[in-house]
């Protein structure tokens, strides 16, 4: 399969949903009081030029267990929203006070600090309405996919990764303490997007195994390679700048194993995550591609 047509269309059927949650304000007949500094925010960071990594992470999950139809459309355009929101924040004078993020100022260089706060608090909390409104889907598996992706995102995931990783900087870190910040900071809201994919699709519970497998080493590679782009990615191509984790210097893998052995880490974990997906023919396909991809992407 081509991988990049696979990505361009389900990137593009995830843009349209988005743009009809938050559609351009121009013509939009506006109530008083309507927070348009705020939605303008979020339209600049959501519309960024992001792959959609996540989103399209779960609707192939979704479609390897057999899942049909768009009920896993709500759930990806919430995973998509929850990514933005940690961005957003992540680029804030606070944490990481990056300046541009894929090519373009990043939010609160924009808005402000205080509107680019309150855009991302507005993302994660309007992600949740958007998974739950649906009175049709299945109660019981839309609570499931919420926890899961709740979890992932709080104190037990992304936003605990963040933490560790902000309290390791400058000082001298082991393995364990590097990969349970990749596995937070990154892997955590990756695993739980193709878990929200196959929960979704009603699979059985050996195809939810093998994509848990799936999914906990792709999260992983995903951020060992962020790190190596990092050093060895060029700034004109990734939209922002770099070296920035050795400045900082943050705990990341090139840094307690070296760029050549986090690279064959990362092609390794990749060949561990096609390899979870043994039990699946060619519907899993799209997966074991992103998989191979994410060690070879450039943004």
């Amino acid at each position: 399969m081509d991988i990049q047509v696979y990505l361009r269309e389900k990137r593009e059927i995830v843009d349209r949903a988005l743009e009809e949650l938050f559609p351009p304000l121009e013509g939009l007949d506006l109530g008083q009081g309507y927070p348009v500094s705020l939605r303008r925010a979020i339209r600049h960071s959501l519309f960024s030029g992001g792959k959609r990594i996540r989103p399209i992470l779960s609707m192939a999950a979704f479609e390897a267990v057999g899942g049909q139809g768009d009920q896993i459309l709500p759930f990806a355009c919430g995973l998509e929203m929850i990514h933005t929101y940690s961005l957003i924040h992540d680029d804030l004078p606070a944490l990481d006070n990056d300046e541009y993020r894929r090519g373009k100022l990043t939010c609160h260089r924009v808005f402000g600090e205080a509107i680019a706060i309150l855009a991302g608090d507005a993302l994660l909390t309007e992600a949740f309405c958007l998974m739950t409104r649906d009175p049709t889907q299945n109660p019981g598996i839309v609570l499931s996919v919420v926890h899961e992706v709740a979890k992932a995102s709080g104190v037990y995931g992304m936003v605990g990764g963040q933490v560790a990783d902000i309290e390791s900087e400058g000082k001298e870190v082991d393995f364990a303490r590097v990969e349970y910040i990749h596995t937070h900071k990154t892997g955590a809201l990756i695993l739980a997007s193709v878990r929200a994919g196959a929960l979704l699709g009603q699979g059985s519970e050996q195809a939810l195994k093998a994509i848990s497998r799936y999914g906990k080493m792709v999260g992983l590679a995903f951020q060992i390679v962020d790190d190596i782009l990092n050093i060895e990615g060029k700034s004109e191509i990734m939209g922002k700048s770099t070296g920035s984790d050795v400045k900082k210097q943050k705990a990341t893998y090139p840094a307690v194993m070296g760029i050549q052995a986090s690279k064959r880490r990362a092609e390794e974990l990749v060949e561990s995550a096609v390899s979870a997906l043994q039990p699946f023919g060619s519907e899993a396909d799209p997966l074991r591609e992103i998989a191979r991809y994410i060690v070879r992407r450039d943004l």
